[in-house]
């Protein structure tokens, strides 16, 4: 090869890699003054290097001592607004929620649900689909002593499964995943399923499979790169799972198309149908493609936030017996051998504040879903322009030290005062908050209350024969949201 032609070759990379630097807009700092500041980036990955990319709410808590509450990171050649403490994230979420309610373009997400349901909609279609939903959900019990009457026929169900267990050791998981999920079934398809029904099993166990798979690091790597796709295989699983939810979804609603009936609809996917049906116009928002979505974020939402935060709750009666036994004694005063209700709930201030310190200290979704500014804004100072991807570090809002006592402790005293009464507290954000707050919300913690106690009245629960209080790791598993890594536990019948 003569000098020339080298030459030549060695231009065309220069080149080539320019344009990928340009393509990256490595160059295009886009920052006008008062960006928010944060770390140098390199060239192609930006900050990517500093990141613990199992757990990047880590990493963000400590740039977060560094830059402040209120810094930048380059993940590829995306700009991230991170936000972080109580004072900041709610100056943010709920003093100006309208400029920071919309949701940025997250490749893995669109691939999944394509800009339709809830969870990662945009703009009106976003608004149509909320407002549908919180009334939908409204209409079929939330909040209402109509649901309360399915879990508390439900909690029955379960607490029949775990007696049959005999005491012995066993995966509670499993069994919690089913019994949450049947609640939210019995709005989305107007029915309950047994805990065995292989169809039921395969969609929980689908839903539990792909928030696993959205938390790791090579899906991460795809949302920064995304024409890294046809390299990872962790999104073909996803993308598999996801039809074959929606194909059962599928031959559900056009089953029920059959018998549809507007002035007796039984479930959420019948009132989506009748709106389909009264809208008429073929670019409406009630299309199937967002009845199929819809569907999997309220099952996905529904089963996955409720049963790992019980997962969490009953992983900490095991470590912590002393208030295991505390919550009991309010139970046998306050209901004693009556079924747990809703109302019982503002009579028992101690079970009341485990249930909230379960929920601040299990941190399940620590980075929060995403957002994005609908505007230009400003914030603490610093100037954000319109579609700048915002990351609500929620961690740093539930283990904030100028809002908590003992943030790193699971210390239940959090919400009480010194009268043992219930105290509400502002900077407890476990569902988020301002425009994007958890729609499912008011269900949530009906369920958490009434499996919760429901359980805790009928068994003593107790580490496997051979394993002590220290040897149980309250260290999360690796997903999409935070888990416990599996554990087995017994459940005696109390006498």
């Amino acid at each position: 090869m003569d000098w020339s032609s080298s030459t030549s070759i060695g231009l065309v990379f220069i080149l080539a890699f320019l344009c990928i630097l340009k393509i990256a807009r490595f160059w295009d700092n886009n920052q006008r003054k008062n960006f928010p500041p944060g770390p140098r980036p390199l060239p192609i990955i930006g900050n990517l290097h500093l990141f613990d990319l199992k757990r990047p709410y880590r990493t963000y808590l400590e740039l977060s001592k560094e830059y402040g509450p209120v810094f930048s990171v380059q993940m590829g050649h995306r700009k991230v607004v991170v936000i972080s403490g109580y004072e900041t994230v709610k100056e943010a979420l709920v003093n100006q929620a309208d400029a920071f309610a919309e949701r940025p373009k997250i490749p893995i997400f669109e691939d999944l649900t394509k800009g339709n349901g809830v969870v990662f909609a945009r703009g009106e279609n976003w608004k149509v689909m909320r407002r549908f939903t919180l009334t939908t959900l409204r209409d079929f019990g939330m909040g209402k002593r109509l649901i309360e009457d399915k879990i508390v026929e439900e909690y029955g169900c379960l607490g029949d499964t775990i007696a049959s267990q005999q005491g012995k050791p066993f995966d509670f998981s499993k069994i919690i995943n089913a019994a949450v999920a049947n609640i939210i079934v019995s709005i989305l398809l107007g029915k309950r399923f047994d805990y065995k029904d292989s169809r039921f099993v395969r969609l929980v166990n689908l839903t539990n499979e792909n928030m696993r798979l959205a938390g790791k690091p090579l899906v991460t790597m795809y949302n920064i790169f995304p024409y890294l796709g046809f390299l990872l295989r962790a999104n073909k699983t996803l993308l598999q799972n996801t039809r074959e939810f929606h194909d059962y979804i599928r031959v559900t609603f056009i089953e029920y198309l059959k018998n549809l009936d507007k002035n007796d609809q039984r479930s959420l996917i019948d009132a989506f149908l009748v709106k389909q049906q009264e809208e008429k116009s073929t670019n409406g928002y009630f299309h199937n493609g967002n009845l199929l979505t819809l569907v999997s974020n309220l099952f996905t939402a529904g089963v996955e936030t409720i049963s790992t935060t019980l997962n969490w709750g009953f992983l900490l009666m095991l470590k912590y017996p002393e208030i295991q036994r505390k919550v009991q004694e309010e139970i046998d005063q306050v209901i004693g051998s009556n079924p747990p209700r809703i109302e019982h709930r503002t009579q028992m201030p101690y079970t009341d504040a485990v249930i909230h310190e379960i929920q601040r200290f299990a941190n399940i979704l620590p980075l929060d879903l995403p957002h994005e500014t609908a505007a230009d804004v400003t914030l603490k100072g610093y100037f954000i322009p319109k579609g700048t991807y915002i990351v609500p570090l929620l961690t740093s809002v539930l283990y904030d030290k100028s809002q908590w006592e003992k943030p790193d402790m699971f210390y239940p005293e959090h919400f009480l005062d010194a009268n043992g009464k219930f105290v509400k507290k502002d900077a407890f954000m476990p569902f988020s908050a301002g425009r994007r707050i958890c729609a499912g919300e008011t269900l949530a913690k009906m369920e958490l209350f009434l499996f919760f106690t429901s359980l805790l009245q009928r068994f003593n629960f107790q580490p496997p024969p051979g394993v002590s209080t220290s040897d149980l790791d309250l260290s999360p598993a690796i997903s999409f949201n935070v888990i416990p890594k599996p554990y087995e536990m017994c459940a005696v019948t109390r006498s």
